[in-house]
């Protein structure tokens, strides 16, 4: 049970950095920048608890918005450049910022940073911050940012003529996007008890593409059902676990030929509420 427990904190925290991953992506930013931002996340809070003593949710609050002040940063010279080059700037962020910690002595350095206070309700935590996020979601897309983050999305020209703020509606993406990795990574640290930085390589930003992607990018549900089906999936297939990476590469190929729009696209949420209406 305790072994269950611990993977669903797990998938908990991966539906948030998925959803950290697709709110930058509707207004057309792909950042492989996530895992980066989560590193920050996670040794902000970790600083804030082991260091200064301060309680978890601010610690982790605290991280969410050094992460966010990070994606503003960062954000801004994103705005100039799209597609490849700021897949590349992303990623070299990412790489950046580990490297960083790599050298920074006063959280541990290459050895890590050890003596984080363990959350034992992090499962908690973890799935209310994503029912949070849930609501969030759901609200942004009835709302009129919401509508200008798919204006941008779906042609970012065409939204600029009808008047969409293009610089503050994708810097406001790409920053709220990074607090929720930020978030993410400081759950993360007080469920490990230790972090490192290679736990917060690029590979990692990878897996939180593949999350969203998998469950489908139309709609927010998309990155839940990817999050959760891709973490639970390995564990109970315990002999695939060293192809993990293998099986993730595989299962976009065959997405991309049978279903590019993922697993949960629009049709199958409009199929759901058909089926609703009928029950009623």
């Amino acid at each position: 049970m305790d072994y269950l427990f611990s993977v669903a904190a797990i998938a908990g925290i991966n539906i948030i950095m998925a959803l950290s991953f697709y709110l930058p992506f509707i207004t057309g930013q792909i950042s492989l920048g996530q895992a980066g931002f989560m590193a920050i996340g996670a040794y902000a809070s970790a600083v804030c608890s082991v260091k200064f003593g301060i309680p978890y949710v601010p610690a982790v609050l605290l991280g969410g918005v050094m992460a966010g002040v990070a994606g503003f940063v960062l954000g801004m010279p994103a705005l100039r450049i799209k597609g490849i080059y700021l897949l590349l700037l992303t990623m070299g962020f990412g790489e950046i910022v580990r490297v960083i910690f790599i050298n920074i002595d006063y959280v541990g350095g290459a050895a890590g940073l050890g003596g984080i206070p363990y959350q034992e309700y992090t499962t908690l935590y973890a799935y209310g911050t994503v029912v949070i996020l849930t609501v969030f979601f759901y609200r942004l897309r009835k709302s009129r940012m919401g509508r200008a983050f798919q204006a941008i999305g779906d042609d970012e020209d065409t939204a600029e003529i009808i008047g969409v703020n293009i610089a503050t509606a994708k810097l406001t993406a790409f920053s709220v996007g990074a607090f929720i990795a930020g978030i993410g990574g400081g759950i993360l640290a007080h469920f490990q008890e230790y972090i490192e930085p290679l736990m917060f390589g690029v590979m990692h930003g990878v897996e939180f593409i593949v999350f969203a992607i998998f469950g489908g990018i139309q709609i927010f549900w998309g990155p839940i059902f990817g999050a959760l089906a891709l973490t639970f999936i390995p564990e109970f297939l315990r002999e695939i676990q060293e192809w993990r990476m293998e099986l993730y590469g595989l299962l976009l190929i065959v997405m991309m030929i049978v279903r590019p729009q993922g697993v949960i696209g629009l049709d199958v949420i409009k199929w759901i509420k058909k089926k609703l209406l009928r029950i009623r």
